[in-house]
């Protein structure tokens, strides 16, 4: 992938990658030893002076990953030569393991890329639970990766729960803390991390409803064991959901938990275009509402 910018003024090639073309120092650094910064299709230091009309050019090709690119179920939901949305299942991991190093999203968007003639790596911004689906943006360098860092973004999920409640939207405010190893699951404790999630109903039925969920902190599992904490259980969630939720999750056939990584907007980081992406509610269950 090649990143691409035309003087308008004269200067040093640094100050073109650094205020025009917005790279961190790091790239930067990576890219010149590699002799991937071109003025006019040839290598330069960044000291180079830049005339207007000049072409400079970043060759931002990733290398090689450790894990085989795969074709295999892959939803696009958006795409440009910067971004990379995608709508992951549910059951799915994010990224290859020591124990499991095939089948995964980073497998599939690798071979998508490879497919496309794209030489990509795989750049998530987002990530989710094996068993949460729906949105996840990626850039497709690690220049774009870096600017999304940077870039606000507003993450909606929806969850089906057990129950309701009792107010149309609110604010959970609990702190999580991890529980004593080897468990790798949280609790809610006076002593964790501060954890902040709105919430809004969206629908109500007889045993369950519909939530929009935003997590204004980023904490491991903080929906499941905030839903979990307030008393309405996400549906389908093994680890934080109640005896009674885990019973009509089975009654529905839910195999996994009813939560969805819903929508993202942001601004795009290149381009600065509103961006609204979003995937459809689908629990996986032939009797779930919705």
């Amino acid at each position: 992938m090649e990143l691409n910018h035309i003087a308008r003024r004269s200067g040093r090639l640094s100050s073109f990658l650094k205020d025009e073309m917005a790279m961190s120092s790091g790239l930067i650094n990576r890219l010149k030893w590699h002799s991937r910064i071109l003025v006019n299709g040839v290598p330069q230091h960044n000291d180079y002076t830049v005339s207007v009309g000049d072409t400079i050019t970043a060759l931002m090709d990733d290398p090689q990953a450790d894990y085989p690119a795969q074709e295999g179920p892959l939803t696009v939901l958006y795409e440009d030569e910067h971004l990379l949305a995608v709508d992951k299942p549910a059951g799915m991991l994010i990224h290859p393991s020591r124990s499991c190093n095939e089948g995964t999203l980073a497998n599939f968007v690798l071979g998508y890329y490879r497919a496309h003639g794209l030489n990509c790596a795989f750049h998530p911004l987002t990530r989710l639970d094996r068993d949460t689906f729906g949105v996840v943006l990626l850039a497709k360098s690690p220049h774009v990766h870096a600017k999304l860092q940077q870039t606000p973004v507003e993450k909606v999920y929806r969850a089906l729960v057990f129950g309701a409640p009792e107010a149309a939207e609110g604010l959970i405010d609990a702190p999580i803390a991890r529980k004593p190893l080897p468990s790798l699951l949280r609790e809610i404790r006076p002593d964790g991390k501060p954890s902040q999630t709105h919430y809004r109903v969206l629908e109500r039925g007889s045993q369950w409803s519909l939530l929009a969920l935003t997590a204004i902190t980023g904490r491991t599992h903080q929906l499941r064991l905030h839903c979990s904490h307030m008393g309405f259980p996400i549906l389908g969630d093994p680890q934080y959901g109640s005896s009674e939720s885990q019973a009509f999750s089975a009654r529905l056939g839910l195999t996994s938990q009813a939560l969805c990584a819903h929508s993202l907007k942001l601004t795009h980081p290149i381009t600065a275009e509103a961006l609204h992406i979003q995937t459809q509610f689908r629990p996986e269950s032939p009797t779930a509402p919705m």
